[in-house]
């Protein structure tokens, strides 16, 4: 970025500030305390806390927890009612358990009032902030907007000899894929054991979410659902539909480099920067070390895109990222502290501060701007990705049902156990059982 951009983008903080656009609202605090997980997006929140230090003269510190442990630590935090923390930037599927539980501060009348529920795309608000979905009660401020997008080796693409081979074998033009099918041709294309090279790397970790979040990016494409408008599952996740998506990511791996088989998304960076790749799948939060030439030998030559399109032409990508959100056990005034940040850090400006350092914004304005399209090779895809987000259930069983996923999952897409149609058999049996235990279905 140039000093210019960064010069005049604190100059234009500084005077909003002055002009009274914004205003400090909480008398006597001095300091205030986030929690998120140890990456490179909470160092750069890190940095906009210092902006806003020297604005307020109120110092803000990003407690930093491995990904691991993130949730452990949060939840311990909450079972103890403790105040160790001002704000926490949560993932998007513990809003139910936080608002159920009451550990998040509703924040519907402040995001309301003050008009910054319509500075973020609607979809970010939804499976960021809102709980229950459609309800229109906010808990979370959308921060980190993230999904899951593609890398891809331009020069394989572009390279004269591989185009006609493709175009001799499949009929039509190597290029970006359009859809789900264009793109199993060009991963089985690229996939040549002899030379080192696989067609794609996908997500396969079952430890937490990882395949879950690789599948559901065919899944939701292909028109499978996680449930039906009254919560029902069977015949829902176990659909034909979702079937056919099932047949296709477990035929996606067998074009994945081998030693993939428990890889997310830090293994997908690594077997596309060792060449042994063609495209890989992951979430956008993680292709800024792709631009770095001294660990990405192909830097100049790697491109980003979009996820394709279903049979019936519909787009979805997996949700990741996360919203912030005030620790309901705090006292009132540090409660008022924490709004004060918030509603400093959604203005547009600021946005595109944090924009401007490597965050993913979710303000529409910013997403739509040339500044933010101008600051990484990859936002132009990230921007039209977060138009057609989805995420898994964010209920505050979202555990009980994401195990079922994880294993069955893994078992018949790495492990070859069964057939799509059993193994989505088995998971919604067992997610019916957990939905209709907690009384969101009858028996």
């Amino acid at each position: 970025m140039k000093k210019s951009r960064i010069l005049l983008t604190m100059a234009a903080l500084m005077l909003v500030l002055l002009t009274g656009a914004f205003s400090v609202g909480a008398q006597g605090i001095s300091e205030l305390t986030i929690w998120w997980a140890q990456w490179a997006p909470a160092d750069f929140l890190q940095q906009v806390g210092l902006d806003y230090e020297e604005a307020t003269g109120i110092k803000v510190t990003v407690v930093q927890t491995p990904w691991g442990d993130f949730y452990n630590r949060v939840g311990t935090e909450w079972a103890a009612q403790g105040a160790s923390f001002d704000m926490v930037v949560g993932d998007s599927q513990w809003i139910g358990q936080a608002v159920t539980q009451g550990h998040y501060v509703d924040m519907t009348e402040f995001m309301v009032s003050n008009g910054i529920d319509k500075t973020v795309t609607p979809a970010t608000l939804t499976y960021y902030g809102e709980y229950p979905t459609g309800s229109g009660s906010y808990y979370a401020y959308p921060t980190e907007g993230d999904a899951n997008g593609w890398a891809y080796r331009m020069d394989l693409f572009e390279d004269a000899d591989n185009q006609a081979a493709f175009k001799e074998q499949y009929g039509y033009d190597l290029a970006i894929p359009s859809t789900w099918a264009q793109l199993r041709d060009i991963a089985e294309f690229f996939t040549r054991p002899d030379e080192g090279l696989y067609g794609l790397g996908i997500y396969t970790q079952v430890d937490y979410d990882a395949i879950t979040m690789g599948f559901q990016n065919v899944f939701f494409s292909f028109g499978g659902d996680w449930k039906d408008a009254d919560n029902n599952v069977l015949g829902v996740v176990n659909s034909e539909k979702a079937v056919a998506a099932l047949e296709l990511y477990k035929e996606l791996y067998a074009f994945a480099p081998p030693g993939t088989n428990n890889a997310f998304f830090q293994e997908m960076n690594d077997v596309y920067v060792q060449g042994r790749a063609a495209m890989i799948m992951n979430y956008f939060a993680f292709f800024p070390a792709l631009t770095d030439p001294s660990y990405n030998p192909y830097a100049e030559s790697t491109g980003y895109f979009a996820n394709p399109a279903g049979p019936d032409g519909d787009r979805f990508a997996a949700l990741g990222g996360q919203g912030i959100s005030i620790n309901s056990y705090i006292a009132d005034d540090r409660k008022q502290a924490s709004f004060d940040f918030i509603q400093w850090f959604a203005q547009e400006d600021v946005q595109l501060r944090w924009a401007q350092l490597g965050g993913y914004t979710c303000n529409i304005n910013v997403l739509e701007s040339d500044a933010f399209l101008a600051v990484a090779p990859f936002n132009a895809a990230f921007a039209e990705t977060m138009t057609f987000v989805k995420d898994f259930w964010n209920i505050p069983e979202f555990g009980q049902l994401l195990e079922p996923a994880q294993r069955y999952l893994h078992a018949y897409v790495v492990g070859g156990e069964g057939t799509a149609q059993e193994a989505l058999d088995g998971m919604a049996a067992e997610m019916d059982e957990v939905l209709v235990e907690a009384g969101y279905i009858s028996q």
